[in-house]
């Protein structure tokens, strides 16, 4: 995309917090060139909280943002969606701490966004490119990010379960094949840890409408599957959206092995304090680049 965007109408949508299980509302409005994607809690007289690196407070079970004490909590569904059908720039109305689980797929804000539409500026959009490879490693998961003209995905995950075991999922990022391949893809648990996370204040707001749940042997939800790598699919959803916090669509080739939030914000911060590992480039400097490229 040449030009940066914005939502060209509102929309909204009400659910429920996975975690905290309180009743919240969403609406997505246009902003101007070179805002990003900024949340305003309207319970708090609008207060705004960036959707930025800068601002990340807690992320092992979703992605929290915190800007003086104020929190909005597992954002990474919605920032996902943003990022990958081209919106830019969007004031997101939010009434609670937690924006809404919904179906526990980015398939509804996708419908939404699609829906609404995008209106283009005359602002030019700005990629940042990864120059050279960057890693982190921990305990046998890892995710680095090599040099590509396009944003591209490797995803892996591994759990010990009849129906999940270890799943594998490459592609290239576009509109049309996020809205197809990885929005349905719907988060996702295990009976067995089920008590332990209610234990820490987690999934109050959970149910088999919202979020997939593996018993020993099979899936507990009456529909199923929605793919049978869900699960992959669905890490690669929630990479998109923690990726989206460097504040400019990544151009490069992600590689996650059993990554999670933790580890992916980890990835955006150590990016953001080396500026020698990434340039800033328009459209037309990128297009230039893979002509010159190209031609040579």
């Amino acid at each position: 995309m040449r030009y940066e965007t914005t939502i060209a109408r509102p929309v909204s949508a009400s659910g429920t917090g996975l975690h905290s299980g309180v009743p919240v509302s969403i609406r997505i409005l246009p902003a101007p060139p070179n805002t990003g994607i900024v949340f305003l809690r309207t319970d708090l007289d609008r207060f705004p909280i960036p959707a930025s690196w800068r601002h990340v407070a807690r992320v092992s079970y979703a992605t929290s943002l915190m800007r003086q004490g104020v929190l909005i909590s597992t954002t990474e569904h919605l920032l996902s969606a943003c990022q990958s059908m081209g919106l830019d720039n969007a004031y997101v109305e939010i009434d609670n701490l937690e924006v809404p689980i919904l179906d526990g797929s980015g398939l509804p804000l996708v419908r939404m966004i699609s829906e609404a539409g995008l209106r283009t500026y005359r602002r030019r959009r700005r990629y940042l490119r990864i120059r050279r490879p960057v890693e982190i490693q921990d305990r046998g998961k890892r995710i680095s990010i090599l040099p590509s003209d396009r944003f591209v995905l490797t995803c892996e995950v591994f759990f010990d379960h009849p129906m999940v075991g270890r799943q594998t999922l490459e592609l290239e990022v576009t509109p049309e094949r996020y809205a197809a391949e990885i929005a349905p893809a719907r988060t996702f648990g295990f009976e067995y840890e089920l008590g332990q996370m209610r234990d820490m204040g987690l999934i109050r707001g959970a149910s088999l409408d919202n979020a997939v749940c593996f018993d020993r042997t099979g899936v507990m939800n009456p529909g199923g599957l929605r793919f049978p790598d869900e699960c992959c699919r669905h890490k690669a959803l929630d990479l998109i959206g923690d990726l989206s916090l460097l504040g400019r669509p990544l151009l490069g080739h992600v590689i996650a092995e059993r990554a999670g939030h933790a580890m992916h914000t980890a990835m955006v911060a150590k990016i953001m304090s080396d500026p020698s590992l990434y340039e800033i480039l328009n459209f037309d400097q990128l297009a230039g680049r893979v002509a010159h490229a190209l031609v040579s």
